[in-house]
Protein backbone atom coordinates (compact mmCIF):
# COMPACT_ATOMS: atom_id res chain seq x y z
CA UNK A 1 0.00 0.00 0.00
CA UNK A 2 0.85 3.66 -0.46
CA UNK A 3 -0.41 6.91 0.45
CA UNK A 4 0.32 9.97 -1.12
CA UNK A 5 -1.05 13.13 0.07
CA UNK A 6 -0.81 16.37 -2.95
CA UNK A 7 -0.53 19.05 0.01
CA UNK A 8 3.32 17.12 0.61
CA UNK A 9 4.51 17.03 -3.01
CA UNK A 10 7.05 19.11 -4.85
CA UNK A 11 6.20 20.79 -7.71
CA UNK A 12 8.20 20.07 -11.35
CA UNK A 13 7.48 21.20 -14.58
CA UNK A 14 5.06 19.50 -16.80
CA UNK A 15 8.11 17.59 -19.71
CA UNK A 16 5.85 19.66 -22.64
CA UNK A 17 6.20 23.08 -21.33
CA UNK A 18 8.47 23.62 -17.86
CA UNK A 19 6.12 26.51 -16.95
CA UNK A 20 3.61 24.33 -16.16
CA UNK A 21 3.28 22.67 -12.93
CA UNK A 22 2.64 19.78 -11.49
CA UNK A 23 2.87 16.93 -8.84
CA UNK A 24 3.64 13.44 -9.66
CA UNK A 25 2.00 11.13 -7.33
CA UNK A 26 3.06 7.49 -9.18
CA UNK A 27 5.77 7.23 -11.08
CA UNK A 28 7.19 4.80 -13.79
CA UNK A 29 8.19 1.34 -12.71
CA UNK A 30 5.62 1.22 -9.78
CA UNK A 31 2.32 0.01 -11.03
CA UNK A 32 3.11 -2.46 -14.33
CA UNK A 33 1.75 -0.62 -17.64
CA UNK A 34 1.47 2.97 -15.61
CA UNK A 35 3.82 5.78 -16.74
CA UNK A 36 2.45 8.57 -14.18
CA UNK A 37 -0.23 9.59 -12.12
CA UNK A 38 0.03 13.40 -11.74
CA UNK A 39 -1.98 16.51 -11.36
CA UNK A 40 -1.11 19.80 -13.23
CA UNK A 41 -2.28 23.28 -12.77
CA UNK A 42 -2.49 25.60 -16.05
CA UNK A 43 -2.21 29.40 -15.78
CA UNK A 44 -4.19 31.48 -17.40
CA UNK A 45 -2.80 31.52 -21.31
CA UNK A 46 -0.81 28.49 -20.55
CA UNK A 47 -0.43 25.09 -23.49
CA UNK A 48 1.22 21.67 -22.65
CA UNK A 49 2.15 21.87 -26.63
CA UNK A 50 1.04 19.33 -29.02
CA UNK A 51 2.75 16.56 -29.18
CA UNK A 52 2.28 12.50 -29.45
CA UNK A 53 3.03 9.11 -27.27
CA UNK A 54 3.22 6.51 -29.85
CA UNK A 55 3.73 4.32 -27.38
CA UNK A 56 0.47 5.20 -24.50
CA UNK A 57 -2.69 6.17 -23.96
CA UNK A 58 -3.33 9.12 -21.90
CA UNK A 59 -6.22 9.89 -19.59
CA UNK A 60 -7.23 13.32 -18.35
CA UNK A 61 -10.08 14.66 -15.95
CA UNK A 62 -11.06 18.26 -15.46
CA UNK A 63 -10.63 18.94 -11.35
CA UNK A 64 -11.42 22.41 -11.85
CA UNK A 65 -11.34 25.41 -14.70
CA UNK A 66 -12.27 25.15 -18.36
CA UNK A 67 -10.23 24.88 -21.25
CA UNK A 68 -9.66 23.52 -24.40
CA UNK A 69 -8.03 19.55 -25.45
CA UNK A 70 -6.68 19.71 -29.01
CA UNK A 71 -7.07 15.93 -30.33
CA UNK A 72 -5.63 15.87 -33.99
CA UNK A 73 -7.09 18.72 -35.28
CA UNK A 74 -10.16 19.31 -33.93
CA UNK A 75 -11.13 21.50 -30.56
CA UNK A 76 -12.60 20.61 -27.58
CA UNK A 77 -14.25 22.84 -25.13
CA UNK A 78 -13.90 21.14 -21.79
CA UNK A 79 -14.77 21.51 -18.02
CA UNK A 80 -15.13 20.42 -14.75
CA UNK A 81 -15.88 17.01 -14.31
CA UNK A 82 -14.66 15.90 -18.13
CA UNK A 83 -12.89 12.89 -18.68
CA UNK A 84 -10.95 12.58 -22.17
CA UNK A 85 -8.99 9.88 -23.19
CA UNK A 86 -6.02 10.45 -25.89
CA UNK A 87 -5.11 6.91 -27.76
CA UNK A 88 -1.53 6.22 -28.64
CA UNK A 89 -0.05 8.23 -31.88
CA UNK A 90 -3.01 11.13 -31.46
CA UNK A 91 -1.49 14.10 -31.15
CA UNK A 92 -2.93 16.71 -28.38
CA UNK A 93 -3.12 19.98 -26.65
CA UNK A 94 -4.30 21.01 -23.53
CA UNK A 95 -5.04 24.75 -22.94
CA UNK A 96 -6.21 27.42 -20.52
CA UNK A 97 -7.39 30.13 -22.45
CA UNK A 98 -9.58 32.13 -19.58
CA UNK A 99 -9.60 30.34 -16.12
CA UNK A 100 -7.95 31.50 -13.75
CA UNK A 101 -6.98 28.01 -13.23
CA UNK A 102 -7.13 24.71 -15.10
CA UNK A 103 -6.88 21.75 -12.59
CA UNK A 104 -5.87 18.62 -14.60
CA UNK A 105 -5.45 14.99 -12.90
CA UNK A 106 -3.89 12.58 -15.27
CA UNK A 107 -2.36 9.17 -16.02
CA UNK A 108 -0.78 7.80 -18.83
CA UNK A 109 -0.94 3.77 -19.69
CA UNK A 110 1.66 1.84 -21.85
CA UNK A 111 -0.32 0.14 -24.68
CA UNK A 112 1.23 -3.16 -26.36
CA UNK A 113 2.79 -2.87 -29.65
CA UNK A 114 2.04 -5.50 -32.33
Amino acid sequence: MKIISLSQLPEEGVSHNPEIKKKVMLRKGEVPNLTNFSQALFKLGQAAGIHTHKDMYEIFFIENGRGIIQVEDKEYLVEKGFCIMVEPGESHDIINPASPELVVTYFGLRAEMK
